[in-house]
């Protein structure tokens, strides 16, 4: 099974395609401000399972989600490619790039993306967590769970019209959808990446936004020197995307 996916740019260009994976809650269109400074590069967009185009599938887990992923990238006969993924999108990219990809993988690029837990103690708080928000969705009316999803402390830097503004976003999203997807991509049942990311060679670069606080720490701890982006928080694609755009640019030009 393929996943939904919006074809743009310059489709015949001999640059590796650009492939786009949004975070939890999103959709493809999420990537547009930043992909507008790209329409010279061949651009892949991805709905995840229970998003977007994407809304109806369901996955078992991270494997069934890249065996998906190759699938989409084998009937757009995607032969090289950059991966760049934000949050959740940002963990698929990792785990792909770490399991799943084969010599068509030209480099990766995450954006806030965690690299894993490490300690049993640390995936057991995190699947109790989880699991209250799997029943959020599943229970409560879209808008009231939404609500909550954005006042967590890693959207600290929304203003209240910001938040109104995601909220009415994502409204388009079933909740019973959302709360299967959350579920299967917990970060509770995935491994620590970071041994495998360090064995690979191909380039990988690491985005914050400079309010993002618990990413940059983990990117610190993790030894990875992020990439920050000024006047954002934990979606600098969305606050600052000339920004992101800038970074992007750099990385790609550079290989």
């Amino acid at each position: 099974m393929m996943l939904h996916a919006h074809w743009q740019g310059h489709h015949h260009s001999t640059r590796p395609v650009l492939v786009w994976l949004h975070g939890f809650l999103g959709s493809a269109t999420d990537w547009q401000p930043v992909q507008r400074y790209f329409s010279h590069w061949p651009l892949l967009s991805i709905d995840l399972p229970g998003h977007g185009g994407s809304r109806a599938q369901t996955v078992s887990g991270f494997d069934d989600l890249c065996q998906r992923l190759n699938a989409t990238l084998h009937y757009h006969q995607v032969d090289r490619y950059w991966l760049i993924g934000y949050s959740l999108g940002g963990r698929l990219a990792l785990y792909h790039a770490c399991r799943h990809a084969g010599n068509g993988l030209a480099g990766l690029l995450v954006e806030a993306g965690h690299f894993g837990l490490s300690s049993a103690s640390e995936r057991t708080s995190r699947r109790a967590h989880d699991q209250g928000w799997v029943q959020c969705f599943r229970q409560q009316p879209l808008e009231e769970a939404l609500t909550q999803w954005y006042q967590q402390p890693v959207f600290a830097e929304l203003t209240a019209i910001q938040r109104q503004r995601l909220v009415a976003r994502r409204l388009n999203n079933r909740g019973e959808d959302l709360a299967a997807m959350l579920q299967a991509t917990s970060l509770s049942v995935q491994p620590d990446l970071l041994p495998e990311l360090r064995e690979k060679t191909f380039p990988f670069r690491y985005l914050c936004g400079e309010w993002d606080q618990k990413f940059l720490q983990l990117a610190q701890q993790a030894a990875l020197p992020p990439a920050v982006i000024p006047a954002a928080g934990h979606n600098s694609h969305l606050a600052n995307p000339l920004a992101f755009a800038h970074q992007l640019a750099r990385v790609l030009n550079h290989n």
